[in-house]
C-alpha cells in the first residue's frame, strides 16, 4: 500500500496515532520537502519516528514517482505531507498516477491551514476561492490573484492567501549552464505580501479600476500556525505591511465581511484595537 500521510502543522508529534503506526512498519518514509514545512526538520521526525526519513523534492515527487511506488505492490510506503495530504495540487496528481500504475493507496487526513485558519475568529464558511501570493521579481510581477480576491470582496468572502515558498530553487543563470546549484530557501513574510498587495491596488487606481479592496481593508496575518509560537495579528493592510510576525510560514486573510463576533475575535489580536470600533467601514469596499 502507498500511504500518503498528514502530518499537520506544528512538530513531529501532530501525526495522527494511525499515521504513526504506519510509519513505523513502512519499507520506505519519504517526506515531501517543497509544499510546506514543519517547525521541526527531518532529523526530529527521524527521532521521533524512531527510523530513516528520506527527503522527496519537486523533481522526485513530480518526475521520479516510479521510485516512490517501487515494491508499493508488496510493501507499504508511506508519504509525509506537511498539513494535509490534499492541501497542495500536487498530491492529487500524485494519487492520479498511483491509480494508473496499478498502485494502492490509502490516505490519512491531519490539520492543515485550510482549516486551521480559524483560528484567527473569522468563521470558516464565510471564506472565499484561496489564492497564492508569488514572490515578485525585477522584470515579473504578476497580480492575476487580484481578481479573485476582488470576486471574494464583492461576495463579502474572506480571502486566505498562502504565500510563496522557494525551496531547492535554482537562478536563471545556473538553470541555463545546468549547474546543480540552489538558491537557499525563502519564505515570504506576511509584511510583504501586504506591500505587494499596496503595489497591486496603486497599479488598479492610476489604470482608473475601482478597486475592491483599501489600505484600510482589515487584515490577518498568522505566523506558524499550531506551533507553540503561533502568532496572530490583526489590522489594516496597510498595518500588516509595516508588521513582523517573525519565522515562516506566514498566512495573510484579506476580510470580507465580518460577523460582530468576528470583528470582536480580531480585535484581541489587534494593532490598533480602535480600528475595531469602525469595522463595518473597513472591510472590502465591493
Amino acid at each position: 500500500m502507498f500511504y500518503l500521510i498528514g502530518l499537520g502543522l506544528g512538530d513531529a508529534t501532530d501525526i495522527s496515532v494511525k499515521g504513526l503506526e504506519v510509519v513505523k512498519n513502512a519499507k520506505r518514509v519519504y517526506l515531501e520537502a517543497y509544499t510546506s514545512i514543519l517547525t521541526d526538520g527531518k532529523e526530529k521526525l527521524e527521532e521521533f519516528y524512531g527510523r530513516e526519513v528520506i527527503l522527496a523534492d519537486r523533481d522526485m515527487v513530480e518526475q521520479q514517482s516510479e521510485e516512490l511506488f517501487r515494491d508499493a505492490d508488496k510493501e507499504d510506503i508511506a508519504f509525509l505531507v506537511v498539513g494535509d495530504p490534499f492541501g497542495a495540487t500536487t498530491h492529487s496528481d500524485l494519487v492520479i498516477r498511483a491509480k494508473q500504475s496499478g498502485v494502492q493507496y490509502r490516505v490519512i487526513h491531519n490539520a492543515s491551514i485550510l482549516n486551521a485558519v480559524g483560528c484567527c475568529g473569522l468563521q470558516l464558511y464565510t471564506f472565499g476561492e484561496v489564492v497564492s501570493i508569488v514572490f515578485w521579481m525585477d522584470t515579473w510581477k504578476p497580480d492575476s490573484y487580484y481578481d479573485k480576491i476582488a470576486s471574494n470582496c464583492h461576495r463579502g468572502l474572506h480571502t486566505l492567501c498562502l504565500l510563496d515558498i522557494k525551496v531547492k530553487e535554482q537562478s536563471i543563470e545556473n538553470l541555463m549552464r545546468g549547474r546543480k546549484i540552489y538558491e537557499p530557501p525563502r519564505y515570504m513574510r506576511v509584511r510583504e505580501a501586504a506591500s505587494q498587495l499596496l503595489e497591486i491596488l496603486d497599479k488598479k487606481k492610476s489604470e482608473g479600476v475601482e478597486i475592491a479592496f483599501t489600505e484600510n481593508t482589515i487584515c490577518v496575518g498568522l505566523s506558524r500556525v499550531g506551533a507553540d509560537n503561533q502568532k496572530i495579528v490583526s489590522g489594516t493592510l496597510r498595518e500588516l505591511s509595516e508588521t513582523d510576525l517573525g519565522e515562516p510560514l506566514h498566512s495573510l486573510v484579506i476580510a470580507g465581511h465580518m460577523h460582530p463576533l468576528e470583528n470582536d475575535m480580531l480585535r484581541e489580536f489587534a494593532v490598533d484595537p480602535t480600528t475595531f470600533d469602525k469595522y463595518s467601514e473597513a472591510h472590502c469596499v465591493g
